[in-house]
């Protein structure tokens, strides 16, 4: 059922490193993003997709993880992603991307997840140093990075309060929490 793909997307943190994601899954991956919506279907987004342990490396040197907890540098060696799927703009298709970018990610998360793994949307990358190390054309915009393989049992999805803040945190066994805003507070009107 679609809700049961919704709920069960998550943004990972951990990963099941050792369990490889071959490119032909990721190729599966971004047919679903290439099949999915497009503005004007212009369908300026380009992929690089990575399965390979040493080029895995590089582009996690490149990463950013959780924003809101500072001192967290990322997944742990054995806790990294297995595939990586970075998102690319072509400028010679269109200045912009609108939309575009988000589709896809969600489209192939949702995939990835129908798969029986996850992964992380991360828009903290370090472009310039991506483009560099992978050689990519000037005329390719990065626009995010998704990783995928979850680590189970480590997520914990919750409703907040309106006291509490949307900031995630971490307990001390690890466990990634990750407050969302409840229903009711979120529907500004219903007719």
């Amino acid at each position: 059922m679609f809700k049961d793909l919704v709920l069960k997307c998550r943004s990972y943190r951990r990963f099941y490193q050792d369990v490889a994601l071959d490119n032909k899954t990721l190729r599966e991956l971004v047919d679903l993003a290439r099949n999915s919506a497009s503005a004007v279907n212009r369908q300026p987004l380009k992929y690089l997709i990575s399965g390979s342990p040493e080029k895995n490396a590089l582009i996690f040197s490149t990463l950013h993880w959780a924003g809101t907890l500072k001192t967290w540098p990322g997944p742990v060696e054995g806790e990294r992603p297995s595939g990586y799927i970075i998102i690319l703009g072509d400028k010679e298709i269109g200045a912009g991307f609108g939309l575009d970018p988000g589709i896809a990610a969600q489209t192939i998360l949702l995939g990835a997840v129908e798969k029986g793994f996850g992964g992380c949307m991360l828009g903290a990358v370090d472009k310039d140093n991506l483009r560099q190390l992978f050689e990519y054309s000037g005329r390719i915009r990065n626009c995010a990075g998704r990783s995928a393989r979850q680590t189970e049992g480590k997520d914990h999805p919750g409703n907040m309060t309106p006291a509490d803040s949307f900031n995630y945190w971490r307990d001390k066994d690890e466990g990634h929490h990750v407050p969302k805003r409840q229903l009711k507070d979120i529907i500004v009107a219903e007719y």
